[in-house]
């Protein structure tokens, strides 16, 4: 009997790949990813909620970022264990233990109360998980199908992560509301065991290299060096990487704790600035079902690149928005052309990388958008204490347009095209 993985091998090389919306491999990867962002997102409301109930304000914050350090410290290595074991069983691995461990903390809360250390700890643990998680996550699209179908990949999974963010918090209060935190924990950890059957079901193609695939013989650290120095000397990805590091630099401080301050200036309340987000949230899930439908974008560097300038603009209008309905409409420009940027770097940074690098390439992604980015926080935050809104607004849409130029002088980001 043949194999089903030599026939889906069979069927790649005879380029004759469905659609990645119509393929149902992909739409269990999907379903799969769904899951595990809707179990990310119930836990870590989760986490803020038992960490408020057990300590202070300063304390519950401190649980609540303390993920983040094993995360950005981790991630590049993250990355070499995702190529040298392979994205698939990295992510089936990732989420074995993540349930596991918030299912532990979940019956441990539901038998004794044992305080904030607990809650450290198992922060601790789902960051340096997903220092392996995420890289794994990036690299695994362009195993389950070709590369023309990548940028439309990147559409269903910015429509999955919006489906996580809308559904998930309403599931996560349901939790804590019907159980408490062990409830919530236990929700989370249930959503994310969802995920690992249907990974295990997702069948992996066979990826031809493009020239320099690591050597298994290599040590780990060689491997990591390796994988910098390829994204520094790469002609698309080198450039692409300080695009994207300064635009969510630029992005990152307004649409987090800038928006929050600026609802306070105006008076929008919190509510007011749960329709601002709403904005943002509406435009990117347009972008990224504008990729899912259209699948292939012509002139996949340009619109990348000039995407961010207009976005940028946006950006920067934001804060002398004359009212609530103006903000609303102004953040649903800002989602479009941001998804839409962000969109089609993921799916350039998939396509131009040789596969035996993908995972480090995506790691070295996350860590520009997860270790670098959240410093521009506290120096908005500072920032519009001393001058105001406008002007911090104002230089932050700079430094994000800042991003756009780079790419768009850059001759191969500029070239680059998704391949047909």
């Amino acid at each position: 009997m043949t194999d089903l993985t030599d026939i889906a091998t069979g069927r790649a090389r005879a380029g004759v790949d469905r659609p990645a919306h119509r393929d149902a491999n992909v739409l269990r990867w999907v379903a799969a990813y769904t899951a595990s962002m809707l179990g990310d997102t119930v836990f870590y409301l989760a986490l803020s909620w038992a960490a408020v109930q057990h300590g202070s304000p300063a304390e519950a914050g401190i649980v609540t970022a303390v993920s983040a350090v094993p995360r950005a410290l981790l991630m590049l290595g993250g990355g070499v264990v995702a190529d040298r074991l392979g994205p698939r069983r990295v992510v089936i691995g990732s989420d074995a233990v993540r349930c596991l461990t918030v299912l532990a903390v979940a019956a441990v809360l539901f038998a004794t109360d044992p305080g904030l250390w607990l809650l450290a700890l198992l922060a601790v643990v789902f960051g340096t998980v997903d220092a392996v998680f995420m890289p794994a996550v990036g690299a695994l699209p362009a195993r389950i199908t070709g590369k023309d179908q990548l940028a439309r990949v990147q559409g269903m999974r910015g429509l999955a992560i919006r489906f996580a963010a809308v559904v998930g918090a309403p599931l996560g209060g349901l939790g804590v509301a019907a159980g408490g935190a062990a409830a919530a924990f236990a929700s989370a950890g249930l959503l994310i065991a969802v995920s690992v059957p249907l990974l295990v079901s997702v069948r992996m193609r066979e990826l031809p290299a493009d020239g320099a695939t690591a050597a298994r013989d290599t040590t780990a650290w060689r491997d990591l060096v390796g994988g910098l120095r390829y994204v520094r000397r790469h002609r698309v990805l080198g450039p692409l990487m300080v695009a994207i590091a300064l635009g969510d630099l630029g992005f990152v401080g307004p649409l987090n704790v800038g928006l929050t301050l600026l609802a306070d200036e105006r008076g929008w309340g919190a509510s007011g600035m749960g329709w601002v987000l709403a904005g943002f949230g509406t435009g990117a899930g347009v972008a990224a079902l504008l990729l899912t439908v259209r699948g292939r974008v012509p002139r996949a560097g340009c619109v990348a690149a000039g995407a961010i300038i207009p976005g940028a603009a946006a950006i920067a209008a934001l804060a002398h928005a004359p009212g609530l309905p103006a903000a609303v409409g102004t953040a649903v420009a800002v989602g479009l052309l941001t998804g839409l940027s962000g969109a089609m770097c993921g799916a350039l940074l998939q396509t131009q990388s040789d596969p035996a690098y993908l995972g480090r390439v995506t790691a070295v992604a996350g860590i520009v958008s997860l270790g670098v980015a959240p410093l521009s926080m506290p120096l908005s935050a500072a920032a519009i204490g001393a001058w105001g809104t406008g002007p911090v607004f104002a230089v932050s849409a700079a430094v994000c347009a800042l991003g756009g130029v780079v790419a768009l002088c850059a001759p191969g980001v500029r070239r680059a095209e998704l391949p047909k």
